[in-house]
């Protein structure tokens, strides 16, 4: 039990550490084609990933409690999805199921409609606070809006393959996982 908790929060901070890198070099080349100048796409580039990667990882935290809702109806389900999520179930009862509860299943849902509706609120949210960093640092409202806008849009494009990057890996994980138990 230890080392699997151990296991989840590593790769927790391995996937928040990958954003984090992502979105700094994407950050800076943005910030530098639209100001020319090394030392604002820098900043821009240091502190909107910092105040970014705070904020994706309450947007990834809140995205899988909304999908573990979604399949919830009760304390055993509640205790079903714990343990599915800390991988201590079998896989094969993770996707078991349950006939009064209309396909219930505690495997994550990642059906395109969430996939495209978890990028659109990443990017909303990712236009908000990259404005307000930008204003903070170059006090230039028609600045702050070109980085807001372009620099989001890119970082959205790459949220969304990092995204289904860590989806195949936690897969390809749980596969593994699988073959091991029937060997």
């Amino acid at each position: 039990m230890v080392r699997t908790l151990i296991s989840t929060a590593r790769r927790l901070a391995l996937k928040i550490a990958s954003y984090g890198v992502m979105h700094l070099v994407v950050a800076v080349l943005v910030a530098f084609a639209i100001t020319r100048d090394w030392r604002l796409a820098l900043a821009v580039g240091v502190v909107e990933p910092f105040f970014q990667t705070i904020a994706y990882s309450i947007h990834d935290r809140l995205w899988h409690r909304i999908e573990r809702r979604k399949r919830l109806s009760g304390v055993e389900e509640a205790a079903e999805a714990f343990t599915a999520r800390l991988d201590i179930m079998a896989p094969e009862e993770q996707t078991r199921s349950h006939g009064g509860h209309q396909g219930h299943s505690h495997a994550l849902p990642r059906s395109f409609k969430q996939v495209a509706l978890k990028t659109v609120t990443y990017g909303l949210m990712h236009f908000v606070v990259a404005v307000a960093v930008a204003y903070a640092l170059t006090q230039d409202w028609r600045v702050s809006l070109a980085i807001g806008i372009i620099e989001p849009l890119v970082q959205t494009v790459f949220f969304t393959v990092h995204d289904r990057i860590w989806t195949r890996i936690e897969a390809r994980k749980a596969q593994r996982a699988a073959e091991m138990a029937s060997a």
